[in-house]
């Protein structure tokens, strides 16, 4: 614990569906839901105003849509939240060295470290300047908590939201946790909450009270000790700066489960372009091709395979899934696919294409259901299956039906996911169905935007990579 309030914990409100009100201009003010749109799909992010109708993320996206079914539901956007968050970790970064990322949107920043602030006055003026320079770059909000503990920062700054800041003194840490229920204390789940609850204690005073040696009597001594002196608001861990990936990889899983065998090869391809795209953009090649199949039954495999040498090339990365692939029974179906690599460098060595093929494959056997995020170059959990992200993970796919190479490609468009029209400019798809698709063009900074509708295989309408958030050029829009 630390005598003056100097660590600052940032977390933006309602970051991927902020993002999406941002950027969509008609969506502002309105409910917006953020996840997997399919069956399977889970809420990653609502906006507040969603949340007034009982919406939270991780929910079920059928279950959201019965309690906001005027809610625009959309697929998240990855990309443009990593250069949203870029840009919010640059000013992070102008506070002090030490900042930890936790995700695109929550980190910790020793002010101390960076010299910006030794008190409470010169925090809390940091933090005040954090959220305006934050609106300033992004047009966002977020929320600041400051403290002398990262757990009390943590706490801090999910009191002040939305758009708030706190700061607690030092000294006041017991009286301010004493009526909190114990849930706000980090790693109090449900099933400790629970416990905890029958005998009696339900709030972090009556936590604190109960004592050392009782707590270890009920939950253990690890625990039970590391329970007490949360309650007492005591915690010593150092603000940490980020470390490198270890991993890069993607997944997605299918609205219904894949029986067909080609199909199965052909998804596992497409991951593994994606895949090596997001490798590249994260400046890193790579020596282990991992498969990752949850088959119909929701047991997990993980196959995995060592080149001789680090690479990045879309074809040594496609071949080494595809082997992989083939020692993997998917009999009964199957819900998830992923492809990852690990084993990063900063360099690559050059045609292992021959040296892949002759790697033998390693098999890792069943592994437990460890959350299913894929993990981006930054280290931030994605577009898996705790994000709810259906197979359509881009703004539109050309499928083939197996077994037939030489038919026309059947385009499917993501709802939220951004178009440019040969006429009309940029837009982004609000829906799509029996043939047709809805588009409304408007751009950051635009007023709301008209609505056109399309046929899906219209040749002046393609995918488009978002506009950036931030010094988006404003065109004319279409009357």
């Amino acid at each position: 614990m630390r005598a003056a309030p100097t660590i600052l914990h940032l977390d933006m409100d309602a970051f991927y569906a902020s993002v999406e009100q941002a950027s969509k201009p008609s969506l502002r003010g309105k409910a917006v839901i953020v996840g997997g749109l399919g069956p399977r799909g889970v809420v990653a992010t609502a906006s507040y105003e969603a949340r007034r109708f009982g919406v939270h993320s991780a929910m079920p996206t059928a279950q959201a849509r019965r309690l906001c079914p005027n809610g625009a539901y959309l697929i998240p956007r990855f990309s443009l939240y990593r250069e949203v968050s870029d840009l919010v970790m640059g000013l992070l970064r102008e506070l002090s060295p030490l900042v930890e990322p936790l995700s695109l949107d929550e980190a910790f920043v020793d002010l101390e470290a960076g010299g910006t602030a030794f008190d409470a006055a010169g925090a809390r003026a940091a933090g005040e300047r954090l959220r305006a320079d934050i609106t300033a770059a992004t047009g966002l909000s977020g929320s600041v908590g400051l403290a002398g503990s990262k757990m009390l920062a943590k706490i801090a700054s999910e009191e002040a939201k939305p758009d708030g800041l706190l700061l607690i003194e030092p000294g006041s840490e017991r009286e301010l946790l004493a009526p909190m229920p114990v849930r706000t204390l980090p790693g109090v789940g449900p099933a400790t909450g629970e416990h905890l609850r029958r005998a009696g204690i339900t709030t972090v005073g009556e936590l604190a009270e109960a004592g050392e040696d009782e707590l270890v009597r009920m939950v253990g001594r690890a625990h039970g000790l590391g329970l007490y002196r949360m309650a007492l608001g005591l915690d010593d861990r150092p603000v940490v700066a980020e470390r490198d990936a270890k991993s890069v990889s993607v997944e997605d899983t299918f609205d219904v489960d894949l029986h067909d065998r080609v199909r199965i090869r052909y998804e596992v391809q497409r991951l593994a372009d994606r895949c090596v795209g997001r490798l590249r953009a994260s400046g890193h090649s790579g020596r282990t091709i991992v498969l990752k199949v949850r088959r119909y039954d929701f047991s997990t495999l993980t196959r995995s395979e060592t080149l001789r040498g680090p690479t990045d090339d879309p074809s040594v990365v496609r071949e080494a899934a595809a082997r992989l692939l083939e020692g993997v029974d998917t009999t009964g179906g199957v819900r998830l696919l992923g492809v990852g690599v690990t084993g990063l460098a900063d360099y690559t060595q050059e045609d292992l294409f021959a040296q892949a093929l002759g790697a033998g494959a390693e098999g890792d056997g069943a592994e437990g259901d460890a959350g299913g995020g894929a993990i981006a170059p930054d280290g931030v959990e994605e577009a898996g299956e705790a994000h709810g992200a259906g197979a359509a993970a881009g703004a539109v796919e050309a499928l083939v039906a197996p077994g037939e190479p030489d038919a026309a490609p059947v385009r499917h468009w993501a709802a939220g996911s951004d178009v440019r029209h040969a006429v009309y400019g940029p837009g982004w798809v609000q829906g799509s169905g029996v043939g047709r698709v809805t588009v409304r063009f408007e751009r950051p900074g635009s007023p709301p935007g008209r609505v056109r509708t399309f046929r899906v295989d219209d040749p002046e309408l393609e995918a488009s990579d978002p506009l950036p958030l931030v010094g988006a050029a404003e065109g004319p829009q279409e009357g």
